[in-house]
């Protein structure tokens, strides 16, 4: 399915967006290893956490949808996972697939991973590294890929693991193994990365500590064999998915968008950070906390952006947002200059070569990186008028059709259905706002 987003005269409303991916996940894995029932409210309901649903029934726990957004786990318990029958289909989720394979690594139990033509593309080999050290047994495509076999350690053996590269995935996965192991086990961070894990397992009675180490590193240590206990998680506004209706009210004249609930972790606002930077009118309202995690209300309006450039030490912060970020800088006055991101090389598609086609077939003027690109904008002149190739990546299809609402000429995007692996219903909100989406059938 195409879709096409045409010039918009404006995008006005109050919305609330998905539940943030990254708290869905940890919730449904988090949930299925405490003792108890755990309810969680605002779940993500996209294919990616689905398939992390539907993995934890087949590991034993008791999943069940109640409602829209609200779920209860019923957990087996620290070493309870039950050896599925089946393979694990994790579809287009590198998330789900890495963070399930350091749980089953620390569990004496084999699971075999599976997932769509994207994902089995992607090299898991930053995560089979520490998890073979503590214990576990893989069998997989050449460079690490999947379909992947796991036998999980039959003592999985508590490690010291210096992550080579910043990765809040390897991170998780290797502190989800050492639940099972007995001791601590250590991951030391080169540079700060999402926190998620670390507070949702406090959140659930773990013994986590984080803290500064020699030449500004970060230490995290968790106490394996310890018994969770159920929580209550309300899952706030995903930061990643409210970037595309607020850069689109930024760039769209005439523009007045308030999204509720947005998470404003410090290791996920990166965009926004630089969006104020560069000028943006975003006012954060109603700050308060739910479920461990810091949560506001933002009130968007059409802005006049100027290039900057990004500090390479918040990329971590914001790399599923530099293609949106790249849509913002096509509408600022400037250069703006975007480095620091060569994991996006490895991401559901190359995302920066994907971002560069993209804005060159609608007529911006950018300049690629190994690790990035460069941005020259042109304030209420963007082109647009072609055709994105999406490589059936849903933040490539979401932020250019972004720049189809503020640009001269509508946008296509060649692949529209896998938005829905993280925005389910993108399309009927953004059309609520008054912009102007059309679909059609591929041929």
């Amino acid at each position: 399915m195409t879709l096409t987003a045409s010039p918009s005269s404006s995008l006005t409303g109050h919305i609330t967006v998905p539940g943030d991916k990254s708290i869905s996940h940890r919730a449904l894995i988090l949930g299925g290893l405490a003792v108890g029932t755990t309810h969680v409210t605002g779940l993500l309901e996209g294919e990616d956490v689905l398939a992390t649903a539907e993995a934890m029934r087949a590991l034993g726990a008791t999943v069940t949808r109640t409602g829209d957004g609200t779920w209860e786990i019923a957990g087996v318990g620290v070493g309870g996972l039950s050896e599925p029958a089946t393979a694990l289909d994790f579809g287009n989720s590198g998330t789900g697939a890495r963070l399930l394979m350091g749980l089953v690594a620390g569990h004496p139990i084999t699971a075999t991973f599976v997932g769509d033509a994207s994902l089995s593309k992607r090299p898991m080999g930053r995560v089979i590294t520490p998890l073979t050290e503590m214990g576990a047994e893989f069998h997989a495509r050449e460079g690490g890929r999947m379909p992947l076999t796991v036998t999980g350690a039959p003592v999985a053996l508590p490690i010291t693991y210096p992550l080579p590269v910043a990765s809040a995935q390897v991170k998780s996965a290797v502190l989800l193994a050492g639940l099972n192991a007995p001791g601590q086990t250590t991951v030391i961070e080169p540079h700060p990365t999402r926190d998620h894990t670390e507070r949702m397992l406090r959140a659930f009675g773990a013994e986590v500590s984080v803290e500064p180490g020699p030449q500004e590193v970060t230490v995290i240590r968790v106490t394996g064999q310890t018994e969770l206990t159920p929580s209550d998680v309300i899952v706030p506004a995903d930061p990643s998915s409210a970037a595309f209706p607020i850069v689109a009210a930024l760039t769209t004249p005439g523009s007045d968008v308030t999204v509720s609930g947005v998470m404003m972790n410090p290791h996920r606002v990166g965009l926004y950070t630089t969006l104020i930077e560069m000028g943006a009118n975003i006012d954060i309202q109603n700050e308060r906390e739910e479920s461990g995690e810091p949560v506001a209300d933002l009130r968007v309006q059409t802005s006049a952006l100027k290039g900057v450039e990004v500090p390479l030490d918040r990329a971590p912060s914001m790399i599923d947002e530099y293609p949106v970020l790249a849509v913002a800088a096509a509408h600022a006055e400037g250069t703006t200059i975007m480095r620091g991101a060569a994991e996006l090389r490895v991401k559901e598609s190359d995302r920066v070569a994907a971002t560069v086609a993209g804005l060159q077939a609608n007529g911006v003027e950018v300049e690629e990186f190994e690790d990035g690109m460069a941005i020259t904008g042109a304030p209420g002149q963007v082109t647009g008028g072609g055709t994105v190739l999406t490589h059936m990546d849903h933040r490539i299809a979401m932020s250019f059709l972004t720049l189809g609402f503020g640009a001269e000429k509508p946008v296509t995007v060649d692949e529209g259905e896998m938005i829905a692996t993280s925005f389910p219903d993108y399309v009927a909100l953004m059309r609520g706002l008054g912009a102007t989406l059309s679909s059609e059938a591929n041929s």
